[in-house]
């Protein structure tokens, strides 16, 4: 297999259009149905991520190999990820097999760029992902198919599947040991959530029990709380059908009014909008921090980062809270979704493409989805109580780390129960809770995708209105703007930022999909 890292900056190419990636000479050679061999070389362009740094030497590779047959030219861009990828996407000419991408959202300006090609167009080469998709349910069409289009109906984005459990889970976080110490109940309610606040900031003076991070988005993730799938920005509403912009509610006034009196009284950092994650960590393994709501794999960066200086730190998650609103629910807002992506470039090499369409083909029968979730035993997982567990090293580390199961572009079909070993058993003492208090539909904004026409509305009037929106939600907190000024900003939002088109292009585009 030949390996490559990408690390110096591409020189800086002017887009092409569609017409200029189909203006490609066709390939004379005729596609077929033949088994890909050692002697046919994809080549493939994946992200590397900071917590599962890119080897030459992983396991995986070897797997890919063996299901797909072929031989392996891998390139990993190390950083700068997105500008890269349009640099290589901008000439057609040198284009990649496959590409690997970090969200399915990025791949849809390739696909108006026509860069890419669509597994419906390349379904004679893919028999194993037809009978896969012929056996899916319903609801799993709905949520692992459909939320994979792009504008024109076509899938691009290889449809992906098996870590709904895991991936981007939120939950809300709190240190059980400092609980149980104080013999303090966790709170039910957002009034009840004050109230222990206050109680843990007389404990610990120096403390901002509430110890939130990530502004908005922190606002979001517990918003079901307030009312199910609002979203300080754009949301679909499940329950009324229709799409919102969350800023421009007087749930968000309900939300500020709280989370202002929290700041005002040293209960959460006042600079939650921007605090940076070091100095929020700091606050939490100090006994400084102790309730946030957080991705559910923070309970081991916590737990793993504190436990060898405080005896009996335990961070865990609880039941979310209700605010006193008309709507609340104890719930989270869904994100453990999938967002990887990998997709075929369309390089106009009519047998190349026949051949990528093979190989993304082959992750889609069951053997491949075993071998590329748990390896191979004795080499990857053992076998301990009649249940695989994946061998690791003297440290612990993670097998997407040693091994890069479970990475980019690496698989399509994961099995659940693998995907489940990854856990340590402090998340999985409370995973299945956090499941239960997940809403069943995540935003659509995730996935849809525009139009060209669509496009250009949604760039026009998209970072206007976040921006905007996001520095009047500070000011409010900060008090440098008083709350009775909140009708006048939502009055400007829905007259001077284009709203109701904005929202209209969203409308239209998940109307493609739903």
């Amino acid at each position: 297999m030949k390996k490559r890292i990408l690390s110096l900056l591409l020189a800086t190419l002017l887009f092409l259009s569609l017409a200029a990636c189909n203006e490609q000479a066709p390939n004379e050679t005729a596609a077929n149905n033949d088994p890909l061999t050692k002697d046919d070389v994809i080549t493939m362009v994946i992200n590397s991520s900071a917590s599962w740094p890119f080897q030459e030497d992983w396991k995986i590779w070897d797997y890919i190999e063996e299901i797909s047959g072929a031989t392996l030219d891998v390139t990993a861009i190390i950083t700068d990820a997105d500008a890269k990828y349009a640099t290589m996407f901008a000439s057609p000419d040198t284009l990649p097999d496959i590409v690997g991408f970090s969200h399915k959202t990025g791949t849809d300006k390739f696909v108006i760029q026509g860069a890419l090609k669509s597994l419906d167009e390349m379904k004679e080469y893919m028999p194993n992902y037809n009978s896969w998709v012929d056996s899916l349910s319903e609801e799993e069409v709905k949520n692992v198919i459909n939320t994979r289009k792009a504008y024109d109906g076509k899938i691009y984005a290889a449809p992906i599947t098996g870590r709904e459990k895991s991936q981007g889970l939120r939950a809300w976080l709190y240190r059980k040991d400092i609980f149980d110490k104080h013999n303090i109940k966790t709170p039910e309610t957002f009034d009840e959530l004050y109230e222990v606040c206050k109680q843990l900031k007389e404990i610990y003076p120096d403390s901002y029990p509430f110890s939130a991070r990530n502004g908005i988005y922190m606002l979001d993730a517990q918003a079901p709380s307030w009312k199910p799938y609002w979203n300080t920005q754009e949301y679909y509403d499940y329950n009324s059908e229709k799409w919102c912009y969350g800023a421009s509610e007087d749930v968000l006034l309900d939300m500020l009014t709280f989370y202002k009196r929290m700041i005002d009284e040293k209960l959460m950092p006042s600079d939650f909008m921007t605090i940076s994650t070091t100095s929020w960590s700091e606050l939490v393994t100090t006994n400084r921090g102790f309730i946030m709501p957080e991705y559910q794999t923070r309970i081991d960066y916590f737990n793993s980062l504190a436990r060898s200086n405080i005896e009996g730190f335990d961070v865990t998650a609880m039941v979310p809270p209700v605010a006193d609103a008309d709507n609340g629910m104890s719930m989270m807002n869904k994100y453990n979704i999938d967002p990887m992506a990998v997709v075929m470039c369309n390089t106009g090499d009519e047998e190349r493409m026949a051949k990528a369409a093979k190989f993304l083909d082959s992750f889609y029968t069951d053997e491949a989805m075993e071998l590329l979730s748990w390896g191979k035993e004795g080499e990857t997982y053992e076998i301990a109580d009649g249940k695989k567990k994946f061998i690791t090293d003297e440290n612990g580390t993670q097998a997407s780390t040693l091994y890069g199961i479970s990475t980019y572009a690496t698989f399509t079909r994961m099995d659940p129960e693998a995907v489940l070993a990854f856990e340590s058993e402090d998340i999985a003492r409370t995973r299945d809770m956090v499941i239960e208090h997940t809403l069943p539909n995540a935003n659509p904004n995730l996935w849809i995708a525009f139009t060209p026409e669509e496009q250009k509305i949604f760039v026009e009037y998209q970072m206007a209105l976040r921006n905007y929106a996001t520095e009047m939600i500070s000011k409010f907190l900060l008090g440098q703007e008083p709350l009775s000024a909140f009708d006048k900003f939502q009055e400007t939002l829905k007259t001077e930022f284009g709203l109701e088109e904005y929202l209209a292009v969203h409308e239209s585009a998940y109307a493609r999909i739903k």
